[in-house]
């Protein structure tokens, strides 16, 4: 079985909504489970003497459930006209609320006091709270929901009087 039908099958059982298949073709056997947004695929080739298996998840929900406890530390900022700019200390993937059924953590006028939480960003399966080092409101949102953010970007502006 060649890799390109076992890439259409997934989508096939994807899209099915099937909960799990089982394909067997002369030595390959192909089991393809899904479980909510998971799907995953066990690829069993038999050669005459071992067996190889090999499972990989093929997609994975992005969202976030859990939420690390700590920040990592230092929140970068800048000061700018008596605004201060909160920068991203990490690179990851940036969200505005805690999970998909959540409300956003904060938003454009919000008062947020030092510690809050303003948003989390997910760095290799781990989501980090990052949080408010300064009291104030916030005037701007620079970072869309869900998006890529690097190592020193800018994701708020507040203006700390």
């Amino acid at each position: 079985m060649e890799l390109k039908e076992i890439q259409n099958l997934i989508k096939f059982v994807a899209k099915s909504g099937v909960n799990e298949v089982y394909v067997e073709m002369g030595d390959t056997k192909v089991t393809i489970k899904t479980g909510g947004d998971v799907v995953q695929q066990v690829v069993s080739t038999v050669p005459a003497i071992e067996a190889v298996q090999v499972a990989a998840p093929v997609a994975a929900p992005a969202t976030p459930l859990e939420s690390a406890t700590t920040s990592p530390e230092p929140v970068a900022v800048s000061q700018d006209d008596n605004h201060i700019t909160i920068k991203s200390p990490i690179i990851g993937t940036f969200y505005r609320k805690p999970s998909p059924d959540k409300p956003n953590f904060i938003e454009v006028g919000d008062q947020v006091s030092e510690g809050q939480v303003l948003c989390v960003v997910e760095a290799m399966k781990l989501f980090n709270e990052i949080e408010s080092e300064f009291s104030g409101t916030i005037v701007k949102i620079l970072v869309d929901d869900s998006s890529p953010v690097e190592f020193d970007q800018p994701l708020f502006v507040i203006d700390p009087s």
